[in-house]
Formats: structure tokens, sequence, C-alpha cells
């Protein structure tokens, strides 16, 4: 038995009973006991370690989903389903849409998309995704545009919004560029005067989306292992200069440990979304976002270490 991807998504956030294999349905337990007790504890250690770095409860949310019992997954959050500014972990949502056009015959593939791809996620390029973007939605930026071709430039910007609005994810925004030093223009007049049109995301929503990739239900299979192919990180190449597998959860993995990821980091804010294999066949999803510490190195490392600790 295979249900269909709206169905199944559906079924995902209202009842975590998401996804499907070959062998029937796979069910997701929310605040599953034993998980949302592991996050409870960890959440409460780490507001304890970093009080003398001013560390407050809602300046950290973490999403756990345990995959070790391949049929029956659990789900654990603290602060899961808090709208937060995402960085760059947004480009997660924008790579997930562009294989769904593509797989649709919405999006034509080829060789400056796939380059684009890449450098969006292993390299983490605000261009590139400027560029995978503007092919989702078929807009680009420029000058300032009168009232009604505004509307429309608006409309087309929120596809991919509406897209995941389709597979019931609730309490995103997923419609911005992430820039360096924009936006401006009509990206500008279209984020709000106070900036309140900014990307946002849950750790909820995103341990779903790493969880659809992980279990290759993300698209297709086959679009799922590209996608896959994309996040996967060395976290103990040495040398490494990727900080995407060494300075987030990459930190707190002991050795032998598998790591697909995507960062996220700004003045503000300091991300990270991983699916991670540990050598004693433990694997889970990890999803910890913190505003207000993005020089802080130690949290996100502290909070996986706790996991796996846990998880052994």
């Amino acid at each position: 038995m295979r249900l269909s991807l709206q169905f199944a998504a559906a079924l995902f956030l209202s009842l975590w009973l998401p996804v499907v294999s070959l062998a029937g349905e796979v069910s997701v337990k929310l605040n599953a006991p034993a998980t949302q007790k592991i996050m409870d504890e960890i959440a409460a250690a780490a507001l304890s370690r970093f009080a003398t770095n001013k560390l407050q409860s809602n300046q950290l949310a973490i999403t756990l989903i345990d995959l070790r019992d391949s049929a029956n997954l659990s789900h654990g959050s603290f602060r899961g389903g808090a709208g937060i500014y995402p960085a760059s972990v947004v480009k997660l949502f924008y790579l997930y849409a562009a294989h769904r056009w593509m797989e649709d015959a919405k999006l034509q593939d080829g060789d400056e998309l796939r380059r684009a791809m890449q450098d969006m996620i292993v390299e983490s390029s605000n261009d590139a995704t400027h560029y995978v973007l503007d092919a989702v939605t078929g807009t680009t930026s420029g000058p300032e545009l009168p009232p009604a071709e505004m509307d429309q430039w608006r409309e087309k910007r929120n596809t991919v919004n509406r897209f995941f609005g389709s597979l019931n994810y609730t309490n995103i925004n997923v419609n911005q560029k992430p820039w360096c030093e924009g936006p401006y223009g009509r990206d500008r007049a279209f984020v709000g005067k106070d900036y309140d049109n900014r990307n946002a995301l849950t750790t909820d929503a995103t341990a779903r989306l790493m969880t659809e990739i992980a279990l290759e239900q993300a698209v297709t299979a086959s679009r799922s292992k590209e996608m896959l192919k994309l996040l996967q990180r060395e976290p103990f190449k040495k040398p490494n200069a990727d900080e995407q597998a060494t300075a987030y959860t990459g930190a707190g993995l002991p050795a032998g440990s598998k790591l697909w990821s995507k960062a996220g980091w700004t003045s503000t804010a300091r991300h990270d979304a991983a699916l991670v294999e540990l050598p004693s066949g433990g694997r889970f999803v990890l999803v910890t976002f913190t505003t207000g510490h993005a020089r802080d190195r130690d949290i996100i490392p502290f909070v996986t270490r706790g996991v796996v600790e846990r998880l052994k």
C-alpha cells in the first residue's frame, strides 16, 4: 500500500503518520513520552549550562525525531512550534520545491540549475539561492514595481508557501531570498517596512522535512537520495573548511558518526538541521535553533551530545 504524497503529508502534520514504505505505513508518535523526556531534560540542561551566557528559553528551540525503530518513529520538542527566522536553513525548503517542480515538469532540469542547487546547499551560497528561488517562482529581483505589477509579482513569489501549505505545513513563511546586504527594491517592499514578512520556520516543520528526505519520501525515493547527497557532511575530515560539518551538530558527534545537515547563521541566529547515524546504529533527525547567540558555538554541540548520550 502506498499513499499519495499529499495525503501522507497531511497525516504527518496532524497525526504524525506521514511516511509510507513498501512494507506499509510508518507511524510517528507525536511527543512520545521517552523522546519528549529527552527534549525536556536537554532543554533544561542547556538553559542551566548557558545561563551565564544569558541564554533564555525563548531563544532556544529543538526538535528530535528518533528513527531507530523504522516502523515506529517518535518525536519530542522544546518550543518546536515557534516560528523563528531560519537564516540559511530555509534553503532546504527551496531544494525540496525545486525537485518537486522538476518531477512535475514545471521546471526544466539543467546544468545551471544543478550547479545552483549544489552551491545553495553545499556552500550555502545566497547568490545560488536567488537563482533557485527565481527559477521556482518565476520572479526576479529589481526596482520597485507599480501596484498592479507588484501584486502579480507577490502572487508568484508566494508559490513555495502555497505548495507547503497544500502539504499542511503551518506557521512557516518561505518566500524571501537570503541576503548579505539587501534586500533592495521590490524585495525590500515585499519583506515589509518592519520586516514582518521575513522567512520563518519551526523546528518541527524543519524536522518533518528532514525526516521525509531521510526516509526517501521527499518527492520520490530517487530525488530524496539526490537531496541527501548534497546534504552529506564529513565532520571528522582534517583539515576541513566546511563549518557546516564541524561547527554545528557535527561538533557534538562521536567519531564514526555520519551526518547530513544544513546550517544557518546570521548576526542574530545560529541554527542547524541534521540527520545523524551513530556508529552504534542509532539514527535520528535533530533540529536546533538558537537566537541572540550567533557567536556561541557551544550550544548546538551541547544539545547534540545530550541526544547522543541518551540514545546510545
